[in-house]
């Protein structure tokens, strides 16, 4: 799969699924060691059929929907997961990812 056909099925999935009011799918590969280039996903999901749903059920959701593209190469996930009121709490932003703190082969 391509690097924009990675992107695409996951926010394909995400919108189909979970109906976002805001869905924000960001690939952060470029940040990484090694040579990945669809490997890093960070993702921000604002959705009302995440109110009934604890923070871990929300994540559990979510990588249930994405299991192939997690099959076929997405090393992580940064899950942001807001139901619109939480979302307006956070003044309608998710945190940065942290800094990659090395891990290629070449660190060694």
């Amino acid at each position: 799969m391509t690097e924009s056909g990675m992107q695409a099925s996951i926010e394909s999935k995400l919108k189909a699924d979970l109906q976002p009011s805001v869905l924000l799918v960001e690939n952060e590969s470029h940040m990484h060691g090694g040579s990945a280039t669809e490997s890093h996903y960070r993702v921000t999901v604002v959705s009302e059929g995440f109110v009934p749903m604890t923070k871990v059920q929300r994540h559990q959701q979510v990588y249930k929907l994405l299991a192939a593209e997690l099959a076929q190469g997405v090393h992580a996930l940064g899950l942001h997961l807001y139901t619109v009121p939480e979302w307006e709490e956070n003044n309608k932003t998710a945190p940065l990812s942290p800094d990659c703190r090395g891990g290629s082969k070449s660190e060694v």
